[in-house]
């Protein structure tokens, strides 16, 4: 069966390959820097697209694809406490700016280098 992944629109591969790997424990799989490459965690492939890749290219109606919107990655953590001082202190961006509780846990998001979301959860234990 094919692999199953999500792709992001990047502004900086490299960048989203370093952030990716480094500081949220994904493994590259494969890196066609500057325009492309992939990345994996528990199961969930991340095609990250550069310019000068087939996924980046305008829309037939002449839209060029850009990082953002609120569709995301949702990657739960053990502790997600920890986790936020780790990647404040690491300088990432977060869209939102406290830990958000819920029925069925907690969550946060933050920004890859190019702007798209990845939310980190927590589950109610």
């Amino acid at each position: 069966m094919p692999a199953v992944g999500v792709r992001y629109i990047i502004d900086d591969v490299p960048a989203a390959v370093a952030f990716y790997t480094g500081l949220l424990g994904f493994t590259l799989e494969l890196d066609a820097s500057p325009a492309f490459a992939a990345v994996s965690r528990d199961g969930v492939r991340l095609l990250l697209s550069g310019d000068g890749s087939s996924g980046k290219r305008p829309l037939a109606d002449g839209r060029r694809q850009v990082p953002g919107g609120f569709n995301r990655i949702h990657l739960e953590v053990v502790d997600l406490g920890s986790e936020v001082a780790r990647l404040r202190a690491a300088g990432v961006r977060f869209r939102t700016g406290e830990i958000v509780r819920g029925p069925g846990g907690a969550q946060i998001v933050i920004e890859d280098p190019s702007g798209n979301p990845v939310e980190l959860f927590q589950p109610q234990r």
